[in-house]
């Protein structure tokens, strides 16, 4: 089987399934087209399988005519029927993994995924796990799952994991021209899934294990949580000791070596950073250990929302004003510059403590026209001169390209700015930076 799957790569004969069609499975499914590869999505969502079948992409990487030209050519389509994976020789699995209540994993979109594959599972099948998990799932839970067959993992199919590297809205780091990490349950899994990814992103790289991959996806994020939380603690420090946190970390920035810049700001967010660091922490807790690191950077970093809710408090108390019935427009509700997502945004919870203190909260987000999410149900506001000036704070939390920030400092008395957003402009407002 090994090399007649080889050869099949090789000649880009070999048909390949991916299941989710979200932010990292659309981008895949165009990434293999690209390579000449057919590609069968497979997705619960019939909106969305219509919408791919039809050419138009919901995710903003991925451009509607370039998927479009796909489809139309017969290379990419789309079901909500997982018997037609029973066609694919590559499955690959990249539903999402959140974080239940109770900051455990939840493994319910993989299960069920999993699970509704597993009766489809056909000796040849090279099967690559995507989602972010705990150290020891591909082993641990999938392999066994899908055992429930009778086909044996190493043997009869394939297993690996191979983490996503998706950076939403950056134009550089692109899947194509980043490597790859991938760990199989066996050097042939490993082997085979390492052929296809050396097709079509810059270069695969082997893992021992699935669970050193699964480690090493873990790791990516919480080096970035940690240290996101070390530069929001200084930030804090800074305040109280009368310096200002950016331009210490401009001056940090110019040794050159042994220094790697972070920036402060109102939280984390996004479907990795917050939640990729817990996984890990919740599993060292079923080994009777306690990530000490990862547990405080949560701590800092869930904070800083509140942090900024006390910005605007102490501000508007300088001007001998009550936060409560006090008018606030929010500049930004996306977790990150130039895009439209807004999964785990501190401006959410930034909106949600504000108004919860009797503040009437209003939103300006050119790419989130309008905001339902957690109890929220609420409409970007037009970027004027009268909502400006009418408004007794604008707190920037999350710091556009396309937003004109001197209007905003021309036009409006106070301002919290948690991204320095306004570095190097001057106006009338008053500016107080995190």
């Amino acid at each position: 089987m090994r090399e007649e799957i080889l050869k099949k790569v090789e000649d880009r004969t070999a048909i390949v399934g991916v299941i989710g069609l979200g932010y990292v499975g659309l981008p895949l499914t165009v990434d293999f087209a690209e390579e000449g590869y057919r590609v069968i999505g497979v997705d619960v969502n019939a909106a969305k399988v219509n919408m791919v079948n039809q050419g138009n992409s919901y995710i903003p990487d991925t451009p509607s005519e370039v998927l479009k030209g796909y489809v139309e050519k017969g290379l990419i389509r789309a079901s909500a029927d997982y018997s037609v994976l029973s066609e694919a020789d590559f499955v690959f699995i990249a539903v999402p993994t959140p974080l239940s209540k109770t900051r455990d994993p939840d493994m319910g979109f993989v299960m069920s995924a999993v699970r509704s594959f597993a009766p489809h599972l056909r000796r040849g099948h090279v099967v690559s796990l995507e989602s972010t998990v705990y150290p020891g799932t591909t082993d641990e839970v999938i392999k066994p799952e899908l055992e429930k067959t009778g086909l044996v993992a190493g043997k009869d199919f394939f297993l690996t994991f191979s983490p996503e590297r998706i950076n939403p809205g950056d134009p550089i780091h692109r899947p194509k021209n980043t490597p790859k990490v991938v760990g199989g349950v066996d050097p042939v899994s490993t082997e085979l899934v390492c052929a296809i990814y050396n097709k079509v992103v810059k270069k695969a790289v082997p893992m021992s294990s699935a669970k050193t991959a699964e480690m090493v996806k873990l790791l990516e994020n919480t080096f970035r949580a940690v240290n996101i939380a070390l530069v929001n603690e200084l930030a804090i420090m800074c305040e109280l000791l009368g310096i200002d946190v950016w331009e210490v970390i401009d001056g940090a920035e110019t040794k050159g070596f042994g220094f790697m810049k972070f920036l402060p700001g109102p939280g984390i967010g996004g479907h990795c950073i917050p939640i990729d660091p817990l996984y890990l922490s919740w599993k060292m807790k079923t080994l009777n250990y306690n990530a000490r690191m990862i547990e405080v950077a949560s701590e800092i970093n869930t904070s800083m929302p509140r942090h900024v809710v006390e910005l605007v408090a102490n501000a508007l108390n300088d001007e001998k004003k009550p936060l409560n019935g006090s008018r606030i427009l929010v500049i930004g509700v996306a977790y990150k510059p130039d895009i439209g997502d807004t999964r785990e945004s501190p401006a959410l919870d930034v909106i949600k403590l504000l108004r919860e203190k009797g503040a009437l909260v209003s939103y300006h987000d050119p790419y989130v026209p309008d905001l339902h999410e957690e109890g929220m149900d609420m409409v970007s506001v037009k970027l004027t001169d009268e909502v400006l000036s009418s408004s007794d704070v604008v707190v920037i939390t999350t710091d556009h390209a396309c937003i004109d920030w001197q209007m905003i400092l021309d036009k409006a008395g106070l301002v919290i700015d948690t991204r320095n957003a306004t570095r190097g402009k001057g106006g009338k407002a008053r500016v107080v930076k995190i």
